[in-house]
């Protein structure tokens, strides 16, 4: 039972606080200097191809259209494609009407999901950058022209934004300190092997790594994926930034995690090839420790709640003050459930979130076992 113990324990806390060391170390041993923004001159601007996926977006749609064609950047280096997944309200006539303006439509023939939708849009595109955005997400004036820079750099496949939250009242939320955790994450990641997964509402990739694209992944896996078989890095964008309001029900945010969580479940499981170090290596070690394993940790910790007990006793006070420490630790997070105002405490906030986080990790992981799926999708209302 003490061997168990202590497994469960390796395993629990690898993905937070073990990976990240092993990641640093080999950033500074292994990686080699990148030499990202080497700054375009404007005749050097790549054409750009931005990709918007909607399904009945009428509210939303035109609001992300205007968005888009404000940005600033060479007005005939720029396209703007709206993938409508069979769009059953007036989201497709109000894309139409934008046609004088440039704005295309793509409208998928059978409703498949987002990345089927997407598929459509890509097989129009030849060249260039494809940048992919969600209708709820705005982007900033120079956006895109920040983000083009990226690509200057040869070994870069794809570009990443960095996600801000937007408040009721119109103010950008702070950055938390799991966030700013996760920040630091994606940036060694980018160092070593490239970015594991993308943000899902703005990201850019190069065409070619579009070409083999699963309408049953998530786009932001598909194109970590394609980036390391073409031997390319995903990379993160610090400067590069892409603003959505929280959604209007907050209470759906935890069936948010379980859709982004059964969809990365998903992807593994139809590419078990990248879970293989000796074909991709350092991507793929990165994969097993910021994704796979850090799915199990929910199953680690209830092994390791049941197990404690039976290392207690015999004059080993270690496990005992290991098992009042999980009671406290969950019994904090039970209350802070209860008691809203408790979050206001920086680290009752984290203890919070980090179980809350894990529960939803469980339910999606029993979910995806007894054999749910999620392809198409329902956008959140913000």
């Amino acid at each position: 039972m003490t061997f168990l113990f202590w497994l469960l324990l390796l395993l629990s806390i690898f993905s937070y606080f073990i990976y990240p060391l092993v990641l640093t170390l080999l950033v500074k041993f292994r990686s080699l200097p990148s030499h990202y923004r080497q700054e375009f001159s404007e005749e050097e601007l790549p054409n750009v191809t931005v990709i918007v996926t909607a399904y009945n977006e009428e509210n939303r749609i035109r609001e992300k259209i205007e968005n888009t064609l404000s940005l600033r950047y060479p007005a005939e280096k720029l396209t703007l494609l709206v993938a409508s997944d069979c769009s059953t309200d007036s989201t497709d006539e109000i894309v139409n009407s934008y046609f004088e303006q440039g704005v295309k439509l793509v409208r998928a023939q059978d409703r498949l999901g987002k990345e089927n939708a997407q598929l459509q849009a890509i097989q129009t595109v030849e060249e260039g950058i494809i940048v992919f955005s969600d209708v709820a997400t705005r982007i900033e004036e120079d956006g895109i022209v920040k983000l083009v820079q990226y690509f200057s750099d040869p070994q870069v496949g794809a570009i990443s934004s960095e996600d801000r939250f937007v408040s009721k009242d119109g103010t950008v939320a702070g950055e938390g300190a799991y966030v700013k955790y996760e920040m630091w994450l994606r940036k060694q990641e980018s160092l070593l092997a490239g970015l594991v997964g993308l943000s899902g509402s703005f990201f850019a990739a190069r065409v070619e790594v579009c070409a083999e694209w699963d309408i049953h992944s998530p786009s932001d896996f598909n194109t970590a994926l394609n980036c390391a078989k073409a031997d390319y890095k995903a990379v993160t964008a610090p400067d590069v930034l892409g603003f959505y309001t929280d959604l209007a029900d907050p209470s759906k945010e935890y069936a948010r995690k379980i859709r982004t969580v059964i969809r990365g479940m998903t992807a593994l499981e139809r590419h078990p090839e990248v879970l293989n170090p000796f074909k991709f290596g350092a991507f793929s070690f990165q994969v097993i420790s910021h994704k796979l394993l850090r799915w199990t940790v929910p199953w680690t910790l209830l092994g390791l709640f049941i197990v404690t007990p039976f290392c207690m006793g015999k004059g080993e006070v270690f496990y005992t003050f290991a098992y009042i420490a999980q009671v406290i630790f969950y019994g904090i997070a039970l209350f802070a459930h209860w008691l809203p105002t408790l979050r206001d405490n920086s680290l009752i906030k984290i203890i919070y979130f980090f179980t809350q986080v894990n529960i939803a990790l469980l339910d999606a992981g029993i979910q995806f076992l007894s054999g749910k799926r999620m392809t198409v999708w329902q956008p959140s209302a913000r």
